[in-house]
């Protein structure tokens, strides 16, 4: 009995098991991205134009993105409390959305519908913070991989929930609305405690490669899988037993990665964390750090470095760290009074929120991931219109395939821009120019409308916006450290609903609305109809090539501009991240 209850403690502290748990929350984490496929649902049940879809595309954004609330708390709260908050968010918001659809509840103004899809998105905020700070103290050395396999996870949202809809044989659109009301809420009620720090730092291990590859695996299965299955459902009309036995194999495929911590408890070879050897001198100094510590304001240890004598690096380190230790309370104390000022940090070191947004290179940051990740949310919460404008006359294996190309943009994302700064020690800026050039060949096939194009744009927009969120907070986290990384990161995710602002509500919205318009005219619509926005079937439509041939072709401009800005970046930063990395390559 004692062996065993110590196998159960080992497996409930590691921190492979806290990965997994953080990895099935994200698979709930992106409910937003749904949007493309129940705006129809919202525009025909409450009779809206596209810019009034819009409108609400925005708030969602809005809700998804800021997080800055949820990233202060992380500071003070623990784990399980972020998820309960963001699992209330989720189901109150798109559970009233869900009862007003269903004319369960009255119909409610616009703004209290923004109010209540931002409540109701704003969830995601909190998942995510909660899986992203855990899993990056748990796993400090390998920030590429996690950020990007967490993230990936989260593009995945939509393409499962419109699996579950299939696989429940019903024709009422709103249930989608109702999943995610419900879908997000359960599952983050059910890992909540596991998701927590364990001191990942201490239990590095050989075996972590070969859990890596395993992950990835797992995710270049369960991509395949997806694809395979809706366009299989694109062509073909699945029975409802088929369909049911398809969403088990997808089910299967997400529990799958419990196997790690599982073998890794079982194993006779694992040894005990604390005796496993550390890979970087940084490691063993926070290995002797209590979690409190660690969450205590921190002194820029770049004037330490300048003022301590190179006699202190002699010693031992116990008494090293407490010279260091003395050292930084003199220099606070000289701070304090007047006598020193301490600089801003280099790169590497800790900044602060307020730091950071003085610093100009954060802003080129934001504003590249803005113009990249703002136009592929446009083209992501427009899917349905876009399909239905170029003759698709459902939209939800559109939406559910970009879903799976985002989810592998963030792990590809993650996985290379982890290869060109460990290999080759360039900055991860690089993988995001590619990827903006990316997304502006897809939004120029997107104007163009040839045949074919609908595919190949959603895959290369898809995979362009799913990678800048593996390798934007990724960079956040290495050039402006991850002290305040969830401060820093919420921030960051502000630059989605701003370009989502300028891309789909003042821009493709009010373009789509204009072609509308004139189709209705040349049809020779009654000017009392126009002067509704509705025609007698439904809302205002744009069909055609036209609706969005413009807005497509200002944001192939825009991605070109976010790659010239992403260029500056890895120009500025290529000594520091030669300096980052250089002991990792030799």
């Amino acid at each position: 009995m004692g062996k065993l209850a110590e196998r159960l403690r080992a497996f409930s502290t590691n921190r492979w098991l806290v990965f997994v748990a953080a990895m099935w929350l994200q698979y709930m984490a992106g409910v937003g991205y749904l949007f493309g496929a129940i705006s129809p649902v919202f525009k025909a049940a409450l009779g809206y134009n596209q810019r009034q879809v819009a409108a609400l595309g925005v708030a969602k954004n809005l809700g998804a993105c800021v997080g800055l609330v949820a990233g202060t708390l992380s500071a003070t709260l623990p784990a399980w409390a972020l998820v309960l908050i963001g699992a209330a968010h989720n189901f109150v918001g798109y559970g009233w959305m869900w009862l007003i659809v269903t004319k369960q509840a009255p119909a409610l103004p616009l703004w209290m519908m923004c109010v209540l899809i931002f409540v109701g998105t704003n969830g995601d905020t909190y998942f995510n913070t909660a899986a992203l700070v855990t899993c990056i103290l748990n796993f400090p050395e390998n920030r590429g991989p996690i950020v990007g396999i967490l993230k990936g996870f989260t593009g995945l949202t939509s393409a499962i929930l419109t699996q579950l809809y299939a696989a429940m044989q019903t024709s009422d659109h709103a249930t989608l609305v109702f999943m995610a009301a419900v879908g997000p809420s359960l599952v983050a009620i059910g890992v909540m405690f596991v998701i927590r720090p364990v001191g990942g730092h201490l239990q590095v291990r050989p075996s972590d490669n070969n859990s890596f590859m395993f992950i990835y695996s797992i995710c270049l299965l369960l991509a395949s899988y997806l694809v395979g299955v809706m366009l299989l459902q694109d062509f073909i009309q699945l029975s409802s037993h088929v369909n049911v036995f398809v969403t088990v194999i997808l089910f299967i495929l997400i529990i799958a990665p419990i196997v790690i911590p599982v073998t890794l408890t079982l194993s006779p070879k694992t040894a005990h964390p604390t005796q496993e050897p550390l890979l970087y001198e940084s490691s063993i100094e926070e290995a002797s750090t209590s979690q409190d510590e660690v969450d205590q304001p921190e002194v820029i240890l770049s004037e330490v470095e300048e003022e301590r004598s190179k006699d202190i690096d002699s010693l031992p380190s116990s008494e090293r760290r407490k010279k260091i230790a003395d050292l930084q309370a003199k220099l606070v104390q000289a701070a304090a009074s007047g006598g020193f000022r301490m600089r801003k940090p280099h790169w590497g070191e800790s900044f602060t929120l307020m730091q950071a947004l003085v610093d100009s290179d954060f802003w080129l940051i934001w504003l590249s991931f803005l113009l990249g990740s703002g136009s592929g949310l446009t083209v992501i919460d427009n899917l349905g219109q876009m399909s239905q404008a170029v003759g698709f006359k459902d939209a939800h294996i559109i939406v559910s395939l970009t879903s799976i190309w985002n989810f592998l943009g963030r792990i590809g994302g993650g996985y290379f821009s982890e290869i060109i700064v460990r290999k080759s020690t360039y900055p991860r800026h690089i993988a995001l120019i590619f990827c903006q050039i990316m997304m502006a060949i897809g939004h120029f096939l997107f104007a163009m409308a040839w045949p074919g194009t609908m595919y190949i744009g959603t895959f290369l927009v898809g995979l362009g916006y799913g990678a800048h969120w593996a390798i934007a907070p990724a960079a956040v986290s290495e050039l402006f450290g991850v002290k305040h990384f969830g401060a820093m990161y919420n921030f960051l995710t502000l630059a989605n609903p701003a370009g989502s602002l300028i891309f789909s509500e003042l821009t493709t919205s009010n373009l789509y609305d204009y072609e509308a318009e004139k189709q209705v005219h040349s049809h020779h619509i009654s000017a009392l109809v126009h002067n509704m926005g509705v025609l007698a079937d439904g809302p205002l439509k744009c069909e055609g090539p036209i609706c969005f041939f413009i807005s497509s072709l200002i944001m192939t401009a825009l991605c070109v501009v976010g790659a010239g800005l992403s260029l500056i970046v890895v120009y500025r930063t290529k000594r520091v991240y030669a300096h980052l990395y250089r002991s990792v390559r030799t």
